[in-house]
């Protein structure tokens, strides 16, 4: 069994400095009443304080443009919850852990449902009309749309600032808006914010650049990447590393200070020929500290197998992966989701006994917000 000590060290850039290395993973839990985050969404996140995590990012949250929301009780970014939130940060700074917010637009993911959304605004916004690769069933955004849409992130960052978090991360992950921008299959835009990978990301950097002006360079701005999409598990951003790095350049360039790349399963490599997970190639082409993430100490990975859903059950799995990739330097800090639903102590049990004290996660915790 591997030691789990260097999970435990400090981390530090000049920007961002945690106790550890454990981050707790952005996840939606649709218990937000009126988009406003209340005294259980304040419980919830400092018990994963109290119980150790260096780092919380918090679940989705939306910031004010048209056409943000795709999901119900999903916590806003602006107005009444910005009150909400603050109460969130001074609970988990209490309690000695430190707080981002995620920044999310769902963009072609969004479905009117029961959401309250204008005449004619049920259509999700997207670069090119699509959803997915060849079917324009969406709205392809104009130039004072997508405008509109990197003013309310920089709006966001900067209240993320002033509400006191200690740092933010954007999602650009997962098929949604800031994605959607990166993927060829749904950006085939011939203007400033189309072409090639380095172009697609404009979009993004131009996000990242504006923010970076508003609030300093002391303010650590995360930025969420994957290859795979809700849309098409096997989507894939970059297929060797040298196009993974003409990705990445462009939004070093602009002001990320951190990775968080996503996997649906942490373990697997991304590149053949390397034992280097998608954090790990991330880290080595940019220089910049990264965060890996996907089914950390559970056996299955949150969407297992088709029609399951998101967020399947697990039972606990070693990390001894995970410690050795760390103890080498692959990168830097490990985000865990759903085993922290299951267990709002996961670092202080880790630490004390290993995992052989978690609890697995089943997918019914979910249903409840503790």
């Amino acid at each position: 069994m591997t030691s789990t000590d260097i999970l435990f060290q400090p981390f530090e850039t000049p920007n961002l400095t945690l106790k550890n290395r454990v981050v707790m993973a952005p996840m939606t839990r649709n218990m937000c009443p009126d988009n406003v985050p209340g005294e259980h969404v304040v419980d919830y996140y400092r018990k994963r304080a109290e119980g150790g995590v260096g780092l919380i990012i918090t679940e989705g949250t939306h910031p004010q443009v048209n056409a943000a929301e795709g999901y119900l009780n999903v916590p806003f970014f602006h107005g009444a919850a910005l009150d909400g939130w603050a109460e969130v940060v001074k609970a988990v700074h209490q309690a000695g852990g430190k707080i981002a917010p995620q920044l999310w637009h769902c963009g072609g993911m969004r479905g009117s449902g029961d959401l309250k959304i204008g005449e004619g605004e049920s259509l999700g916004h997207t670069p090119s009309g699509m959803n997915v690769p060849g079917k324009q069933n969406r709205h392809a955004m104009t130039d004072s749309e997508i405008q509109d849409a990197i003013d309310a992130f920089v709006q966001g960052v900067t209240a993320a600032k002033s509400v006191g978090f200690d740092a933010v991360e954007l999602h650009g992950a997962h098929g949604y808006l800031l994605d959607q921008f990166f993927w060829g299959g749904t950006n085939i835009r011939e203007d400033q914010w189309g072409g090639d990978m380095a172009h697609r990301g404009q979009f993004v950097a131009e996000i990242v650049r504006a923010s970076r002006a508003a609030v300093g360079a002391d303010f650590p701005i995360i930025l969420r990447y994957s290859q795979w999409k809700q849309q098409d598990f096997t989507a894939r951003l970059a297929e060797t590393p040298e196009a993974l790095e003409r990705f990445l350049t462009p939004l070093v360039d602009a002001g990320v200070d951190l990775f968080h790349c996503s996997q649906r399963r942490f373990w697997e490599s991304e590149f053949e020929g390397s034992d280097l997970n998608l954090a790990g190639w991330t880290k080595k082409l940019t220089g910049v500290p990264t965060i890996t993430v996907g089914s950390i100490s559970l056996d299955k990975d949150f969407i297992p197998e088709p029609g399951e859903g998101f967020f399947s059950g697990g039972d606990i799995a070693s990390i001894d992966k995970l410690l050795e990739s760390l103890e080498r330097g692959e990168f830097d800090l490990a985000a865990v989701g759903r085993a922290l639903i299951a267990n709002p102590d996961w670092a202080n049990k880790v630490q004390q006994g290993g995992v052989s004290s978690l609890a697995p996660y089943e997918k019914e915790m979910l249903m409840k917000l503790v």
